[in-house]
């Protein structure tokens, strides 16, 4: 089983001085032509195509060093709510093993890759190409073959590279039934910590998982309902 996670904007600073590692490397003629753009790319035009704020000019610039820059596990580049929840450096390297972080600039990078700090989105453009227009298929292709899928990416990142077959996660209100807004990423942070221990098989393995776990959880086909 590989879990699929949705990246975050926010990104720890710092890392050591080591050379980038990146799993998949099908998808390093895109990594490397995405890279090559951005080191040469105007601040300015990069933060019009990148859509970032003014304050964050910093963030935009980072990208201009992105091969020289300080690297760190993917696991613990990426912050925020769900990164919280997962408290991935508390979890065993087997479990460590069944994450993945999609990834505008990389595609996908396995829990463990060394990545720099950047500022690329799944709508951000650059080189005034969309990024679904740089990635085509390469994601889709490799996903593919990762075997039993849990894709946990929001819709943006889904669509840089859908997997057909992959097990995706709803998170629902138990008493009215609409999609959670403000938690969801919560919920999947802890969601995607609960399984990953476990190698699942079927979208059956890892509802028997979560509800072991103590969630509330129906599996439709190739949807897992969460309701909270």
């Amino acid at each position: 089983m590989l879990i699929v996670l949705p990246p975050s904007e926010t990104k720890a600073p710092g890392g050591t001085d080591a050379t980038m590692s990146l799993s998949f490397p099908s998808l390093d003629a895109v990594r490397t032509s995405l890279i090559d753009v951005l080191t040469a790319t105007d601040v300015n035009i990069q933060m019009r195509e990148l859509k970032v704020p003014a304050g964050k000019r910093a963030e935009a610039e980072e990208n201009l060093a992105l091969r020289t820059a300080p690297v760190m596990p993917a696991i613990q580049r990426y912050t925020g709510v769900l990164y919280d929840a997962l408290d991935a450096l508390s979890l065993p390297d087997e479990a460590l093993s069944r994450l993945a972080v999609g990834s505008a600039l990389f595609g996908v990078v396995r829990a463990g890759d060394l990545i720099p700090r950047y500022r690329v989105s799944g709508g951000s453009k650059v080189g005034g190409r969309t990024m679904k227009a740089w990635w085509r298929t390469s994601i889709s292709d490799v996903l593919g073959e990762q075997g039993f899928v849990v894709d946990m990416r929001s819709g943006a990142y889904q669509q840089l590279g859908p997997v057909p077959g992959a097990l995706t996660v709803r998170v629902e209100q138990a008493d009215t039934g609409k999609v959670v807004s403000h938690f969801n990423k919560q919920y999947k942070g802890e969601l995607a910590r609960a399984l990953a221990p476990h190698d699942a098989t079927s979208a059956e393995d890892v509802a028997d998982i979560a509800s072991a776990a103590g969630f509330d959880v129906s599996v439709d086909g190739t949807l897992l309902t969460m309701r909270v």
